[in-house]
């Protein structure tokens, strides 16, 4: 008798079809998405750093030019899934540097940032978001 592999390895083709593609949708939306209001003059950017990269972080924020540098202004959300996010409303039409630094010790740069720079440290680059 006969039995019917091409089923058991179609489905098994579906199933790692079906993973890589959740997998592609949760690193889509890792980094940064901007929304434009035509009633207000903001840019709302949201931006998200992966779980991958604050792996067991106790505390992660967002520091840069639109909170004057302070290490405790902007204290990113953990979601679900481990990454950290937050939304912030910034003046269209300019540049901010930025890092993240987590549990007050460790900075990272945003993987997905519009570009990067020198810090005026030397020792680093600063992620920079384009509104």
């Amino acid at each position: 008798m006969k039995t019917n592999n091409k089923k058991a390895t179609t489905k098994k083709t579906k199933s790692a079809i079906r993973s890589t593609i959740k997998e592609k949708a949760m690193t889509i939306n890792v980094g940064i998405k901007k929304e434009y209001f035509k009633t207000r003059h903001i840019c709302r950017v949201t931006f998200r750093l992966p779980k991958t990269a604050a792996t067991d972080a106790k505390s992660v924020c967002i520091v840069g030019d639109f909170n004057n540098w302070n290490i405790h202004a902007d204290l990113m959300k953990r979601l679900k899934n481990g990454d950290y996010a937050i939304k912030l409303d910034l003046e269209p039409g300019k540049e901010y540097q930025y890092r993240y630094f987590i549990d007050e010790s460790k900075w990272e740069n945003d993987w997905k940032a519009d570009k990067y720079v020198r810090s005026l440290y030397g020792d680093s680059d600063n992620s920079v978001v384009m509104t």
